[in-house]
């Protein structure tokens, strides 16, 4: 089949906007489906090693769903990802307070981030790389950030089997960013019925944040991986330590961690999930400085899904590219600043493989 794109009505906003469904479409059977409602990946189709194909996606079939309940099912989150410490932090000397919607903490972007905008249609682009460019316009003082704040979501197939994102974002006075994709995978597909606790994890890290019971970092710099259940240098089952009697399993309810990614600017290999099951393989690209993984530790069974199904914890598992958690309260993490004149460009790369044999 040839790389296009095709797009369709998926629903309606409150306020009638429509809002359609853009079908990323490769040239070997891989599909991506992006809504502009969160800027979020709602399908990710991908072939297994027996030829099949499906999609590796938690989500919801329609789009009530999405407007319903606020889970981050593929949603591009910002602001700023992940939390930023008693919902305040201070820059040149200001003390900005933000919306604290988890405890006394502000969670991607807080009350009305990112993921429940309505982005603009910038560009469509169809052959030899099926391209769509999504924009938003965040106001100074929104969610308590200041800077007035353009941002583009660009996701594009840059290979038979790989999605590419790329965030940009330009600013009009002094702020702090940090956005990433929130989707969750389990290559079993999201309609197997498996979880994802045999699907084998490699990250490229030596260290990961430690973190309090409000998942907050320690006032401590980041902490060897030797010698923990947060050991993925080499492959390993997700669920094989998930229930060792650890503190930070314990403060996450297991896996819901930064770990930090050997310094530079260049995009490089983050992870590596696999799925001994079906075959499919994830190798996960970045340049960000940091990737949060959460092992699905807070889906309860309250939300019904794709296909009708509940989801429930270790379904599905997240890998997010990004700035520490708290770096505008920690001037010893990597900087979240942005400043006017300068371009924010951060790049995720989903390449998906097939191991040839269980």
């Amino acid at each position: 089949m040839m790389a296009e794109i095709d797009r369709a009505a998926f629903g309606r906003m409150p306020d009638g906007s429509t809002v359609e469904r853009f079908l990323l479409r490769g040239a070997e059977g891989f599909e991506a489906a992006i809504i502009p409602y969160g800027a979020a990946v709602q399908a990710l189709k991908v072939p297994d090693r027996n030829g099949g194909s499906d999609d590796v996606v938690l989500g919801h079939d329609d789009f009530e769903g999405y407007l319903k309940q606020r889970r981050y099912f593929g949603a591009t989150v910002g602001r700023y990802a992940n939390r930023i410490a008693g919902a305040r932090f201070s820059l040149d000397g200001q003390v900005f307070s933000l919306d604290a919607n988890n405890g006394a903490n502000m969670l991607h972007g807080g009350n009305d981030g990112f993921d429940r905008k309505l982005w603009r249609v910038a560009e469509v682009t169809g052959q030899p790389e099926p391209k769509l460019v999504l924009a938003l316009t965040s106001a100074d003082g929104e969610g308590g950030f200041p800077g007035r704040l353009e941002v583009r979501a660009i996701y594009r197939l840059s290979g038979p089997t790989e999605l590419s994102v790329t965030f940009e974002a330009t600013t009009d006075c002094p702020t702090v960013v940090n956005l990433t994709n929130h989707s969750f995978f389990n290559l079993d597909g999201a309609l197997s019925g498996f979880d994802v606790l045999d699907h084998r994890l490699m990250i490229a890290a030596d260290h990961f944040v430690a973190i309090d019971d409000g998942a907050i970092p320690l006032p401590r710099p980041p902490h060897p991986v030797a010698g923990t259940p947060f050991d993925f240098r080499q492959s390993e089952a997700v669920g094989a330590r998930i229930r060792a009697d650890h503190g930070q399993l314990r403060n996450g309810r297991g896996y819901d961690h930064n770990f930090c990614l050997a310094p530079g600017g260049s995009v490089r290999l983050a992870a590596r999930l696999e799925s001994p099951r079906s075959g499919r393989v994830l190798e996960l690209l970045t340049d960000q400085p940091g990737l949060q993984f959460y092992s699905g530790n807070y889906l309860d069974g309250a939300i019904a899904g794709k296909g009708g199904r509940l989801y429930r914890q270790s379904d599905a598992l997240c890998l997010e590219p990004q700035v520490w958690p708290d770096t505008p309260n920690r001037p010893d993490f990597p900087s979240a600043r942005l400043d006017p004149g300068k371009l924010y460009s951060r790049s995720i790369v989903y390449r998906f493989l097939t191991a040839r044999t269980p």
